[in-house]
């Protein structure tokens, strides 16, 4: 029997914070008001960690890098990761930094985010050694416009994982100042798999349709998939647009549902299956992460997310 292959290694450089989630808000926050919420939890967060403690509940060998301070905020994290269990070996609690925090505030149509960057904006490129990119298969990088220090080197971080044979993604997150600055562009050049959701997608671009902005950032590399909230997700195929819907589930909180569908494309993608497979395995664990309050409590294992595909039209 012939045995099966080994389980691609995945690095997740990038953010670390705690989320609270204000979840069932009766009213957006507004200035000189007090808003009431239904509930409240207290998760990891951070593009980057939802995304790696989804690719580890999938089964998929993680490890993580990233910034932290010395703080009971850094504890937190930290052993949310390793209780993933995500390789923390080259986490470094530092005394001179603090931990991040997002407050999210979620109503049943929406949700807002208030987060304090902290160490976020401290990981330089420079700082993802050699023996890092050794220890894997695939690098994965989010929140391009929050990592505000390792922003400037990630082009050449990239090209450096590709060197040593590393397959890479990135998820740009909302860019805070609103400039969507073109810099972004060169630095998918050197990137495998892009993941921005519709609204990033078409501010990055400035184009007015989805498809336009699609093939706008058809460089011959780079394999954009837009995530598109309740309506799935789409990408080009042979320059045609192929769609792939959402799964209907009693939706809690939309907290990380875009990280999370990270997690589902890339276990695919790195398994090499075809696109509209990752795109449904993508969709499948977004849409399962909205059952619980906070971006990890309601992640789904392998076997559930292929009980759903199984059961689905």
């Amino acid at each position: 029997m012939t045995p099966a292959p080994r389980a691609k290694r995945i690095l997740v450089v990038g953010e670390i914070n705690v989320d609270l989630v204000f979840k069932g808000c009766h009213a957006p926050p507004t200035p000189g008001m007090e808003v009431i919420a239904d509930d409240f939890v207290m998760t990891p967060g951070s593009s980057s960690m939802i995304c790696a403690m989804g690719l580890a509940r999938l089964g998929n060998p993680v490890a993580f890098h990233g910034k932290l301070g010395n703080d009971t905020w850094g504890d937190y994290c930290r052993e949310a990761l390793r209780g993933a269990g995500i390789d923390v070996a080259s986490l470094r609690p530092e005394a001179l930094l603090r931990t991040g925090i997002t407050v999210s505030l979620s109503t049943p149509q929406d949700r807002a985010l208030v987060t304090y960057p902290g160490a976020i904006a401290a990981l330089r490129a420079d700082e993802v050694d050699d023996a890092l990119l050794a220890g894997a298969d695939h690098l994965h990088v989010s929140s391009y416009y929050l990592q505000q220090a390792l922003r400037p080197g990630l082009r050449e971080l990239f090209a450096r994982a590709r060197a040593a044979g590393l397959g890479t993604s990135l998820d740009p997150g909302f860019d805070p100042e609103r400039r969507w600055e073109r810099d972004l562009l060169d630095t998918l050049r050197e990137v495998d798999v892009f993941l921005p959701n519709e609204q990033e997608l078409l501010a990055i671009t400035g184009a007015a349709s989805l498809a336009e902005a699609l093939r706008a950032l058809d460089n011959g590399r780079t394999r954009t998939v837009a995530k598109l909230g309740r309506s799935g997700c789409a990408s080009l195929e042979a320059g045609e647009l192929r769609e792939v819907p959402a799964f209907a589930v009693d939706a809690v909180d939309s907290t990380g549902a875009g990280d999370s569908f990270d997690a589902g494309f890339l276990h695919a993608w790195l398994r090499q299956w075809p696109l509209a497979e990752c795109m449904r395995w993508g969709s499948a664990c977004g849409s399962l992460s909205t059952r619980a309050v906070g971006g990890t409590t309601g992640q789904a294992g392998a076997a559930e997310i292929q009980a759903l595909l199984a059961g689905a039209p």
